[in-house]
């Protein structure tokens, strides 16, 4: 299993658009290209020394050859729909490999 993690740090001004558009519409159009089978978004805890409210999204994957097929065929339309916000957010994206999974009883 994958995780495709996209953290990302909002400007205050534009920070409730943002996150009702993240709530709304691209999360779940991500969730429509049928390649994740989940998705977690969090607030990072931490303040940023640039200010702002960031975020890390997570979205769970069956494995590399999926996320590189949502890479090629739907990540770049996705993306072009965020420059809305642009040059009013920063983001980094990390892939991680899930090595193992354990619940409490």
């Amino acid at each position: 299993m994958i995780i495709y993690n996209v953290t990302t740090n909002v400007e205050e001004s534009i920070h409730d658009e943002w996150l009702q558009w993240m709530r709304d519409e691209h999360i779940p159009a991500v969730l429509a290209s049928g390649k994740f089978s989940k998705a977690i978004m969090t607030r990072v805890l931490v303040e940023e020394s640039m200010g702002g409210i960031s975020y890390s999204t997570q979205y769970t994957t069956e494995n590399k050859a999926t996320l590189e097929r949502y890479y090629s065929e739907d990540a770049p339309a996705l993306r072009k729909d965020a420059e809305r916000f642009a040059g009013k957010f920063v983001s980094f994206r990390t892939e991680l490999e899930v090595i193992t999974e354990l619940h409490s009883e």
